[in-house]
């Protein structure tokens, strides 16, 4: 399969969602924008993917990103996508342009809604839902000192020096 075969619309997801659980495979959900990615990230996503068996990926679109945070994304959605694809424990990219993932996570319908340890589970979009559904809402620990903001600030103020 190639990484690009893993990036798919919400449409296009249902079906693999059927067969997966048909399989009787656990599916983890989780979102962000990723717009560098490091090791941070790589951790935190190996993490949550360990929590069940197969791991879908919303990942916020270039507008959605901008209004987010003001002057980003630093790389395009189709890069973001592919190379978020391109890692083994990601089997499916869904882009979504909305201000919270929750249209995406009600059509997911995660049997384990994952974010970073930064949150608290009541905080967590979605985690009613999931909830009422009987799955689970965890968070993962984060790797201390790596974020995209703060590689950001290392290299201009880099570049300044």
């Amino acid at each position: 399969m190639w990484s690009k075969d893993k990036i798919v619309s919400p449409a296009e997801l249902l079906p693999r969602l059927a067969q997966w659980r048909r399989e009787g495979k656990r599916v983890v959900f989780t979102n962000g924008c990723f717009d560098l990615l490091h090791l941070g990230h790589v951790d935190y996503l190996e993490k949550a993917r360990n929590l069940g068996d197969v791991m879908v990926l919303g990942l916020n679109t270039d507008a959605s990103v901008s209004r987010l945070k003001p002057g980003r994304p630093l790389q395009d959605e189709v890069s973001r996508a592919r190379i978020l694809a391109s890692l083994l424990f990601v089997d499916a990219v869904v882009l979504f342009d909305e201000p919270t993932p929750l249209e995406l996570i009600t059509l997911v319908k995660p049997d384990i809604l994952v974010k970073g340890d930064d949150y608290a589970v009541s905080g967590i979009v979605g985690h009613e839902l999931v909830l009422a559904n009987g799955g689970q809402v965890l968070t993962v620990p984060l790797v201390e000192g790596y974020s995209t903001t703060r590689i950001v600030e290392r290299i201009q103020a880099q570049f300044h020096s």
